[in-house]
């Protein structure tokens, strides 16, 4: 997109549902600039999308470039106030913490505060108590209000760290974990004993680098693959290092204790990504589930659907906790980033086998969708499901809600925006009512 857009009173076909009040909350990478060699589509200009819906109407739809330095300076306007940590850019994701909107990234920038209409933006470490990087997936655990974050920094190749916010905002924990070779490590995993560290053979290639590609991860056959259980409230040297066969996960759905000791992850897995000199992803993941036991610690990898697919979400009440359904959304077998014929949504209950599919059509394009209760004491599953789709034909997008538990079936609604939001990369329900 080449302009920020305040649009009002947006319309609306079909009945949004009642109690479904909040605001959506999607980030991506827009550059501000006209791209050059060597960019990489990880690394563009972040940029927030926000929709907000109240009493059964669309109130708004607003988008706004995140205030770094290089964005701000392509604009022609000042920079987002607040202090720096290296690149500023932020792009990947949109997260609630004390009742806050942040935008994320990983490997550098500190976070930056967005106020509810995303005008106002500040970059803010947690109330200058995160020292360090942060992370594009934290984790809220719903049973301690706690945020749980595995930080990297393409800077430090000899550690990462597993940081905890309170819930009051404020960071409690910054724990050093030693690695080798600088590993990006884009996702993590709670359970109610662990966190859960996904060191997997994609590390910092000078390589890459000194060739001219600012993107400066790829595959790296020498690293070991491993699996780590770290104690909630244990040091270093308490992790326990599972081995798994070489691969990589970008997003995990949940992982969870079960009742012999051992964790199950579920992830969305590649065989490898970034092989390739320029990088970029060799094949499209597959959804499957991961054992990681402690006693024997090694990694026992199950293919729960081989079909290409990315973005694994879950009813988050269910974080650290037992789930059974979990939510992807479909990519192209050709791993096109524009998401170019991924025109479908997977629902997968866990404890039946089944796989459900949610068809939008040619010419549409989905990416991740977000599952958003019906109520604060709902069941798992009953609620909906929201999230963007564009329409490629006429360059317009929709913001669709569809019935979880009628999954298959027509939207109940749909917001109608009148221009194409790029595929981007996540985002968040942040809901201000609950219906009674």
């Amino acid at each position: 997109m080449r302009e920020e857009l305040s649009l009002q009173d947006l319309p609306v076909t079909g009945t949004i549902p009642a109690g479904l009040d909040g605001r959506y909350l999607k980030m991506g990478a827009n550059p501000a600039r006209p791209t050059t060699r060597g960019h990489d589509w990880f690394l563009g200009d972040g940029m927030v999308h926000g929709l907000c819906i109240e009493n059964g109407k669309a109130l708004w739809y607003r988008n706004r470039w995140i205030g770094s330095h290089a964005a701000s300076a392509a604009l022609g306007r000042p920079a987002a106030p607040g202090p720096r940590r290296g690149d500023d850019t932020v792009n990947t994701n949109v997260v609630a913490i004390d009742g806050r909107a942040f935008a994320v990234v990983e490997a550098g920038s500190y976070p930056v505060a967005l106020s509810e209409d995303l005008d106002t933006q500040r970059y803010d470490p947690f109330d200058g108590t995160l020292t360090g990087s942060f992370t594009g997936h934290p984790h809220h655990d719903p049973e301690t209000g706690e945020t749980h974050a595995i930080a990297y920094d393409g800077r430090v190749w000899d550690s990462v760290r597993h940081v905890v916010i309170s819930p009051v905002g404020k960071v409690v924990r910054d724990v050093a974990i030693p690695v080798e070779h600088g590993p990006c490590i884009h996702d993590c995993a709670i359970t109610r004993r662990f966190v859960v560290v996904l060191d997997l053979p994609v590390t910092f290639s000078m390589r890459a680098v000194l060739t001219g590609y600012r993107f400066p991860f790829r595959w790296n056959p020498a690293h070991r693959a491993r699996v780590g259980l770290l104690p909630r409230h244990g040091t270093a040297g308490d992790i326990v290092w599972c081995a798994v066969d070489p691969c990589f996960a970008f997003h995990v759905a949940n992982a969870y204790d079960d009742a012999d000791g051992r964790v199950v992850l579920d992830v969305v897995a590649y065989e490898s990504v970034f092989a390739s000199a320029g990088g970029g992803l060799d094949k499209p993941g597959q959804l499957e589930r991961w054992i990681a036991d402690p006693a024997t610690e090694r990694v026992d990898r199950r293919v729960i659907d081989p079909a290409a697919q990315e973005f694994p979400r879950i009813d988050e009440r269910r974080f650290g906790r037992l789930h059974r359904y979990v939510y992807t959304g479909s990519v192209p077998a050709d791993g096109n980033t524009q998401l170019v014929g991924a025109t479908q949504l997977y629902k997968y209950d866990l404890a039946t086998g089944e796989r459900r599919v949610h068809e939008f059509g040619p010419d549409r394009v989905t990416g991740e969708f977000v599952f958003v209760p019906a109520r604060p004491e709902a069941e798992e599953d009953e609620g909906w499901l929201v999230g963007f789709v564009v329409d490629t034909a006429s360059d317009t997008t929709d913001f669709v809600i569809l019935e979880a538990r009628a999954f298959e079936a027509a939207p109940v609604a749909a917001v109608h925006l009148g221009h194409r939001i790029p595929p981007g990369f996540h985002g968040n329900w942040f809901p201000t009512s609950w219906a009674e």
